[in-house]
């Protein structure tokens, strides 16, 4: 089972000498989400309320086989209507088209109207909290209402695809979250909240520069060694959430050498990986970088566009997807690099596979949510 991905969390508070980051502030709920197509969602005492228009609240991330928990209530007596989006496209408005809906449509919740057999009655609460329990896996889909068994059928014909939920107060009314929470199934955790199990000092790490704080990886930005995974890895996914300082700066090595290699500018220099770029874009002292030194950039080898970063001190999603010489980076949910041997042939230098790394730039940068499960892309793509 993967790691779980949280919708809604509580606030965190980090506590250390020379800390630079406050309380979580209350936007933190979203990250990981996209609101799509105009709609409105505000976070209340009771919840997430889907307040208003027609639209999606859309997953960064796209999965192929994952759990899904949702703990919804809706606020019309009657007639209320929203749905969950399961491998669904990104596409639509102000719906995603292609999907499938897990109906919270009043008379038919959980059903499924475009799959044969997903469909059940009796087991809701109305005018109360439900919990939905979603397995996807393969070609199939269970669902449990309230702890009991609803359905488990096959037909799902998409094989990855986003998350989300969908809002339709005009006609469906007004509804609340107060968890959604999506575990990645094939994908295994790569810190544990606890210490740096997996992971070690690239040399002598004398000033512990790397820690866990609040069940965060930390880097103190004080002089010191990258971090990097005990294995090496060659096609994957690799999932990760992070937060800088304001002008911070740190990135992702990948594929690298046991000495971090990253660059490589003919084949008769060293073996090297190369580095995913984590910055702070908008400070003004990276005002004229090139373009592959901003955020989710493929250093040296192409710019990420667009340029999506969220300010300091907010956090930032991250994917680094690697299928032989192919290399894709999503950032807060936008795919920003596709990197092909057709297209940037410089890939053709670094290698296949090699070590994982978080980089010390001198930067206080905190890190969560990392794992890694296989690559999503396609043969075709």
């Amino acid at each position: 089972m993967g790691l779980i991905v949280r919708f809604l969390m509580a606030s965190c508070v980090l506590m250390s000498a020379g800390a630079v980051f406050a309380e979580e502030p209350a936007a933190d709920l979203l990250t990981g989400w996209t609101v799509e197509n105009g709609c409105e969602v505000e976070q209340t005492a009771e919840g997430l309320l889907l307040k208003a228009g027609n639209g999606w609240i859309r997953s960064h991330l796209e999965y192929a086989d994952f759990t899904m928990v949702v703990e919804w209530k809706a606020l019309k007596e009657a007639q209320y209507d929203a749905g969950i989006y399961i491998r669904a496209a990104k596409e639509g408005a102000p719906f995603p088209k292609p999907a499938w809906q897990i109906n919270l449509l009043d008379g038919k919740e959980g059903n499924i109207g475009n799959l044969p057999g997903a469909s059940s009655t009796g087991l809701i609460r109305k005018g109360d909290w439900n919990r939905f329990e979603i397995r996807v896996e393969g070609e199939k889909v269970a669902l449990k209402i309230n702890g009991q068994p609803a359905y488990d059928v096959g037909g799902l014909t998409r094989p990855k695809g986003y998350v989300g939920i969908q809002v339709e107060v005009p006609i469906g009314g007004q509804f609340l979250l107060r968890k959604l929470e999506v575990s990645e199934l094939g994908f295994e955790p790569l810190f544990n909240g606890k210490d740096l199990t997996g992971w070690e000092p690239a040399e002598a790490d004398p000033n512990s520069i790397w820690f866990v704080e609040a069940g965060l990886l930390r880097c103190s930005g004080a002089k010191g060694p990258w971090l990097r995974s005990m294995k090496e890895y060659g096609d994957f996914s690799f999932r990760i959430d992070y937060k800088l300082s304001a002008g911070g700066n740190s990135g992702v090595y990948v594929r690298v050498p046991a000495d971090g290699n990253h660059h490589r500018e003919d084949d008769t220099q060293p073996a090297a990986g190369f580095e995913v770029q984590m910055l702070d874009d908008a400070d003004p002292k990276y005002a004229t970088l090139k373009d592959y030194q901003y955020s989710a950039s493929v250093y040296d080898i192409c710019g990420a566009d667009p340029r999506v970063s969220r300010p300091a001190g907010e956090w930032n999603t991250l994917e680094i997807d690697c299928k032989g010489n192919r290399v894709t980076t999503v950032h807060n949910g936008v795919v920003v690099t596709k990197v092909t041997p057709e297209t940037h042939p410089l890939i053709l230098l670094r290698s296949v596979k090699g070590y994982l790394g978080l980089q010390n730039h001198s930067s206080d940068c905190a890190f969560r949510n990392v794992r890694i499960g296989p690559s999503l892309q396609s043969d075709a793509e």
